[in-house]
């Protein structure tokens, strides 16, 4: 009926080791959703059971690198991260917040870690990847990096290829209302498995 059961939650911490830096380690995320996961399954067993659905939601334009065997190549560079902004200003962008400017900073300033990427996910999806192994994102929030040729609804290889980057290195894209991982009950069962 769409009433909430209950609810959870758990705390993060961002760093900022330098002046305009904004990060947070991926797995940090992930601790704290098996966290709030857990301590739902514990209080609420049987509405567990029943789940059909998960929806995810979060911050977007932050920049989660993976290497070729799926780890995370340094901490995530989040939305609010203003590192980037001569990266920005090169470009003609006005939003170092984006995603784009991310990547060429990492190209720039952390060419070995660069060369290693082997994915690039926003932080919401990098979660669907833990929980299901699926690389996929979404097409209002992969617009916020970009490389999205919306019109095509497609990654444009032409701004893909602007920063160094291929759409091999790309999750797929879905629409947000279409389903973005195989199987819930996977999903579920890497939680129950913890």
């Amino acid at each position: 009926d769409g009433a909430i059961v209950d609810s959870r939650s758990a705390a993060l911490a961002d760093s900022r080791p330098h002046p305009g830096w904004s990060e947070q380690d991926p797995d940090h995320w992930w601790q704290a959703t098996n966290d709030a996961v857990m301590a739902l399954g514990a209080s609420r067993a049987s509405q567990m059971a029943a789940v059909k659905t998960i929806g995810l939601s979060g911050q977007t334009h932050g920049l989660t690198a993976l290497d070729a065997t799926g780890d995370v190549i340094r901490p995530a560079i989040l939305w609010n991260d203003t590192r980037t902004a001569a990266q920005a200003a090169h470009m003609d962008a006005d939003m170092p917040g984006f995603t784009t400017p991310k990547a060429v900073w990492m190209q720039d300033c952390e060419p070995a870690l660069f060369g290693a990427i082997e994915t690039i996910l926003l932080p919401k999806d990098y979660l669907r990847f833990r929980m299901s192994g699926d690389r996929l994102s979404e097409m209002s929030d992969s617009a916020g990096t970009l490389w999205l040729d919306v019109a095509r609804r497609d990654w444009s290889d032409d701004l893909l290829a602007a920063c160094g980057l291929t759409r091999d290195q790309m999750p797929g894209l879905v629409e947000g209302t279409a389903p973005g991982m195989r199987s819930v009950r996977l999903a579920l069962r890497v939680w129950c498995l913890l």
